[in-house]
């Protein structure tokens, strides 16, 4: 008895009978995942090179949307509302009234004295009288939430006249806002083709094998050993398109990285990491979805 022999007894020896089964039935299972897609031949290539295409475009426009998050946290933070208090009002405790409303950050109090200093220095107004008001500068979580602040601090009451961006402030959230619905848009492209490519390879292979799959169910073997090779042909399509996807999404990564620095705006830690993560899980999701409806849609197991 050869040694690879006596080792393969050995190994069954101390496995249980029904795993035994399971392993071989798994066995099975993946090596009709594996005929199916040889099956399906020279198809292969460009099936899967247009789910890499699809889910580039999915994947850079998911990361770019991380990086102007970015930019719009940066710019947001120069934000500011710039609020006049009235003569003889305290700017501490307008600060304190102000510092309760959602979605203030932080105020920094320009007290009258302190702005005529500073005007001192460009300008000569020695012998005239101070004219400026206390000036709170409020910095917001959001711009997009910059007129909900404004028509609160108004109600304060002290409060002479504001100021702020408004014009860039609506133009930036009108980006962010058409970015991400761009990104969405695409997304439900992404698995609407995903699940067109799919069903129409599974169904070149349905058809391809339905004798053989015939024969199967006619010697009483499992519906589900039928369907999951194909539900995991899909899947194997799903995880290769996006394995490829990665190299022009490295690409992209390294160019917005250049762009960070070069605004010098701190890039989102995790960002590739999830856009990785969404990039499988909707590939695999969906191919193995686009298999499912193409097996009830062509074979009625």
């Amino acid at each position: 008895m050869s040694k690879r022999r006596i080792i393969k007894d050995t190994v069954k020896k101390h496995i249980p009978q029904r795993h035994l089964s399971s392993i071989r039935i798994m066995y099975r299972i993946g090596m009709e995942t594996i005929y199916g897609i040889k099956r399906t031949g020279l198809i292969n290539i460009a099936i899967v090179a247009a789910m890499a295409a699809i889910l580039t475009i999915f994947g850079a426009l998911f990361r770019t949307s991380f990086s102007l998050s970015s930019f719009v946290d940066k710019l947001g933070d120069a934000f500011e509302i710039s609020v006049y208090l009235k003569q003889g009002t305290d700017p501490e405790y307008i600060s304190s009234r102000i510092q309760e409303i959602e979605h203030v950050k932080k105020i920094t109090i320009i007290t009258k004295e302190q702005a005529w200093e500073e005007m001192n220095k460009d300008i000569d107004v020695t012998g005239l009288e101070n004219p400026l008001p206390d000036t709170l500068h409020v910095t917001i979580d959001d711009p997009a939430n910059i007129s909900d602040v404004c028509d609160n601090i108004k109600k304060v009451p002290g409060i002479e006249n504001m100021s702020y961006a408004q014009e860039m402030a609506k133009k930036l959230q009108t980006i962010t806002n058409v970015f991400n619905t761009v990104t969405i848009i695409v997304m439900i492209a992404v698995a609407m083709l995903t699940i067109i490519i799919i069903n129409c390879t599974i169904q070149l292979v349905i058809q391809s094998r339905k004798d053989e799959i015939e024969i199967m169910r006619l010697m009483g073997v499992s519906n589900w050993y039928i369907k999951i090779p194909l539900i995991l042909q899909g899947a194997v399509y799903g995880f290769l398109g996006s394995l490829i996807s990665l190299i022009p999404l490295n690409t992209v990564q390294n160019g917005l990285f250049k762009l960070h620095e070069f605004l010098n705006v701190p890039p989102s830690e995790f960002a590739m990491n999830i856009v990785v993560f969404c990039l499988f899980v909707t590939a695999i999701f969906f191919s193995a979805g686009g298999s499912m409806l193409s097996i009830k849609k062509h074979l009625q197991v």
